[in-house]
């Protein structure tokens, strides 16, 4: 079987069937992406979501199963490595599939992206169960940095991760006294997850304190949730979307309709921390808020490309609107802030984003295992190229870990000014 996705951050979440952009965060149920507790290919926190029947991918290559006669002569080379090493070698060898899955890894590493990726079956069970709705884990948004290292992009509200004082910015070196350093991030996620009710013991770093220290985290059933909204007591209306599973558009849908309703004097629209997920989501949710014209452009490789158009019937094509963003926001949420952007359509606040845009094609392998193939590039309506840059917001407003701590949020403050006084 063979899945399109995009994006992912991987802020963490990552779905199985069909176009998906996830980012660099995911949801970790630590446990989305990838939730510590969902990666998804336009996105990423440290967990992801199941599958739905999409369109069938404007790109799909042919894939032959049979090798090609070089093929099987330079293969020739690797069973005779192998054999060797069966008969001389002191020490321990891995069994046949350990050593098929450290080749498949040793030539992924080779090709310099991190988005083209294979993930065991182990893995690849919790990157759908991500998808699900709900996953068991500690509740953390987080992404790999580019020194190896899991950092937590933020802890779920309410969630157990929070509640044992973990922070935006921590750094997890261990978890249960096993380093996850040189791990990727599935790997990482699979040793911070568990059984609702067992506790993870998690060795943290963080700025500003001298030496690493043990936080000790209750594992909980971690809900996925999707949509937030309400109507705030300055008439404004607030929506946030969390991830963009396959219920993302139609859950949003309601929530508009609410909020609308009530005749609300402008929208704050928040794509914070949020990871990502399919692609035709990501088009849908867009379509909500910009009543004609592209969306987003997709190339591939053979310089092709698939423009995707807004769909008819947006529910808030006029109200006055602000999108909130930072770099949890990646991916699926990119295309959309970037096509607000783009369109005039809303003013962007808070932080530079992700910088996730490439797509991926996903295959389920004859074992279990998935195997994520970047096949194209996203851009904006004005042609931006996101990956690696991220968008830069119209108005720049940092959150601070004084910030949190203090339950302040600049970045919302900032939006509603901007809503009630036009600037």
């Amino acid at each position: 079987m063979r899945d399109t996705i995009s994006g992912g951050c991987k802020i963490v979440l990552i779905a199985l069937v069909g176009l998906l952009i996830v980012g660099g965060a995911f949801f970790t149920g630590f446990g989305a992406g990838a939730l510590l507790g969902p990666l998804s290919p336009a996105a990423s926190s440290a967990d992801f979501k199941p599958p739905i029947q999409l369109p069938a991918p404007t790109a799909t290559p042919t894939v032959s199963l049979e090798p090609s006669e070089e093929e099987a002569e330079a293969f020739d080379l690797f069973w005779e490595v192998w054999h060797i090493l069966e008969e001389q070698y002191y020490g321990d060898l891995p069994d046949e599939k350990g050593m098929t899955y450290g080749a498949i890894q040793g030539v992924l590493e080779t090709l310099d992206d991190e988005y083209t990726a294979f993930s065991d079956p182990e893995v690849a069970r919790i990157l759908r169960e991500d998808m699900s709705g709900s996953f068991e884990g500690i509740g953390a948004f987080v992404r790999m940095r580019e020194d190896g290292r899991l950092m937590i992009v933020a802890p779920m509200e309410g969630q157990p991760a929070e509640a044992a004082g973990l922070r935006a910015g921590d750094v997890v070196l261990e978890a249960d006294g096993l380093s996850l350093e040189g791990m990727n991030i599935y790997e990482a996620i699979q040793h911070i997850r568990g059984p609702e009710g067992t506790v993870v013991r998690l060795k943290v770093l963080r700025e500003g304190v001298a030496e690493p220290f043990i936080v000790e985290v209750e594992r909980a059933e971690i809900p996925m949730p999707t949509v937030e909204a309400e109507i705030r007591d300055d008439g404004l209306a607030y929506v946030r979307l969390y991830d963009f599973n396959s219920q993302a558009n139609a859950r949003l849908k309601e929530a508009l309709e609410e909020v609308l309703d009530q005749g609300p004097r402008g929208l704050i629209f928040d794509l914070r921390n949020n990871p990502g997920g399919f692609l035709n989501e990501a088009v849908d949710v867009a379509s909500q808020f910009i009543a004609e014209g592209t969306i987003l452009v997709e190339r591939f490789s053979d310089s092709t490309e698939q423009v995707y158009e807004a769909g008819p019937g947006g529910l808030a094509l006029e109200v006055p609107m602000v999108v909130l963003v930072n770099a949890g926001s990646a991916s699926a949420s990119e295309i959309v802030a970037g096509a607000l952007q783009d369109t005039g359509r809303a003013t962007l606040i808070g932080e530079t984003t992700f910088g996730k845009g490439s797509v991926q094609l996903v295959h389920s392998l004859r074992d279990g295992s998935e195997l994520r193939v970047t096949i194209a590039r996203w851009f904006t309506p004005d042609d931006r190229l996101i990956h690696g840059q991220g968008l830069e917001p119209d108005i720049v407003v940092e959150m601070t870990p004084e910030d949190m701590d203090a339950d302040r949020d600049p970045q919302l403050d900032r939006a509603v000014e901007f809503l009630l006084n036009g600037q």
